[in-house]
């Protein structure tokens, strides 16, 4: 009996949907698109740097605006707490009356942008930098 689910459902909706953004776009994406193709695996492949260091640096530089946003997102009215998905409350106008919604999504479709550039700076760092003499066939796929 009692517990914040049960006294404040929305406040545990945006526990819940808070922590599962911050999970998957600032955990688990960046660490493993991110972090891993940004200096462990070209290490592990003979070079050195990555092939386009600006757009690494622009894919790290991202980040702390999303998180800002979806940090703030939960301080603006009751927040973007949906429950266990963010997309099914933006079908009706009742469920989407703040702004909370609108900087979670812009967030997570930033953070998005920022591990999709951070992948494609591991693809061309993979075919591009390996050391001489590697050739594709030879390059392990689990490295």
């Amino acid at each position: 009996p009692g517990g914040i689910y049960s006294e404040l459902p929305q406040m545990y909706n945006v526990i819940v949907t808070g922590h599962a953004l911050m999970m998957i776009f600032f955990f688990v994406m960046p660490v493993m698109m991110g972090g891993f193709g940004n200096w462990l695996i070209p290490l592990m492949v003979g070079c050195g740097d990555m092939s386009h260091p600006r757009l690494n640096a622009f894919s790290f530089w991202v980040i702390p605006g999303a998180l800002f946003l979806v940090i703030v997102s939960a301080l603006v009215e009751g927040g973007a707490g949906s429950g266990w998905t963010i997309y099914p409350p933006l079908s009706t106008w009742n469920f989407h009356p703040t702004p909370a919604m609108d900087m979670v999504i812009l967030s997570l479709h930033i953070a998005g942008i920022g591990s999709m550039m951070s992948s494609l700076n591991f693809m061309c760092t993979i075919i591009s930098a390996r050391f001489f003499g590697l050739i594709a066939e030879r390059l392990p796929v689990f490295i």
